[in-house]
Parts: structure tokens; sequence; C-alpha cells
């Protein structure tokens, strides 16, 4: 996965590097993300906020990243462990997160005093699958920002249903050029999976999601 990930670098002239690689391990025993950790894997990302909990518990020096649905009700659990959130996608939740930094750092649940943030883009505005639609991402970034304990970090794209994934990566990288214009400086943008990791690196993604290719098909939950 990495070759690919650097010869697609190299056939878009970017930088070696400037990619990184989170793999998903939903649904992977935490025997699985020991083996990732002796390559030299210092991050995953979760998408079931108990699930993910469990495992930081058993693994305290990998990060855990929240990429699935947040529940605001789950937030201050999440930003006990989470090492960074993919997928915020209201105020509501951006605000719940802050307070849960505050607890979890009050309780000595969590050593870093900041939690890095992504908005979830939504580009066809549709609520069933999360995501923060257009009009509504640069408030939201203000907010992250204006936030406690929180830093605003970049966007997370995931091509819409009937969306073919140039068309996707290509909106997403506008709209995250016109937040780095807002905030005068660079941002992140975790773009990209399996299927169609090869577009988001060209529209210029920086942190791709990979999970069946690195560690196969996931056990049934």
């Amino acid at each position: 996965m990495q070759a690919r990930i650097d010869a697609t670098l190299n056939e878009h002239n970017r930088p070696e590097g400037s990619v990184r690689l989170l793999p998903v391990t939903k649904f992977h025993p935490v025997e699985d993300i020991k083996i990732l950790q002796e390559f030299g894997v210092t991050a995953v990302g979760e998408n079931r906020e108990q699930e993910a909990r469990a495992k930081a518990l058993e693994l305290p020096d990998m990060d855990f990243h929240m990429i699935g649905q947040i529940q605001s009700k789950k937030a201050n659990s999440i930003a006990r462990w989470a090492a960074a959130v993919h997928s915020v996608d209201s105020e509501k939740i951006a605000e719940a997160l802050g307070r849960g930094v505050a607890l979890a750092l009050d309780r000595g649940d969590r050593t870093s005093d900041e939690l890095p943030c992504f908005i979830q883009l939504s580009l066809d505005g549709d609520p069933s699958r999360g995501g923060t639609p257009l009009s509504q991402v640069t408030q939201l970034a203000d907010c992250i920002s204006d936030t406690t304990h929180l830093r605003f970090e970049g966007l997370m794209c995931v091509p819409p249903l009937g969306w073919g994934p140039e068309k996707a990566f290509s909106q997403a990288r506008d709209v995250l050029s016109g937040l780095e214009e807002h905030f005068d400086r660079s941002l992140e943008f975790s773009a990209g999976m399996s299927g169609d990791l090869v577009a988001a690196i060209k529209h210029g993604s920086t942190i791709v999601r990979v999970g069946t290719e690195i560690l196969g098909n996931r056990p049934l939950a």
C-alpha cells in the first residue's frame, strides 16, 4: 500500500512523505493493531466509539483517530481517547468535544490539552451520511477554532453516492483552499480510501484511510 501511495505521489509530482496512511481497524482485534505497531504504524482510524475506547485502553501507545459519525452524547467519551476527530459536522458536536476534553483533563483521563478536529464535508447535503453542507463550513471552522481545547485541522471528505471521486475531491480541494486562505495557514485533507485514493492524492489528500487492503476483510462484528 505504501508503495502504491509513493508511486501516485511521484506521478503527480508531489513530495515523498506528503501523504500519511491511516489504517482503519474497525472490527479488527487488538492483536491486529499490535502487528501494525511492529511495522511502525503509530495511528489508526476507528468508526465506533465503544470499540475504539476499549482498544485505546489496551494500547495506550497507539493514537486512535475517530473517523465515524458522532453522537453528541458520546463526545465526552471520545474526548478521553481520541488523538484526532475526522468527523465533526456541527457546532453542537464541536462544543461538546471541547467540554469533553476539559473534563478529561480535569479527571486525568487525557494528557494532550488540544484535540485536532476535521470537518466532515457533505458535498451533496445528504444528512443521512453525516457531514456539513458547503454553506456552513466556514462558520463551523470558526467555531472549532474558537472552542477551547480544539484545533481546526482541515477537512475530511467521502464522495457522495453517485459521484465520481475526481469530481468530489476536486470540489473538496477548492473548499479547503478557501479555508486555507481564510485562516492563512495550511490545512490537512483527509480523503481517499482503498478504491479512490489515487484520485484523492491527485487532488491534494494528505491522509488516506485504508482498511481492507492492509488487514484483509473485517471479521464479522
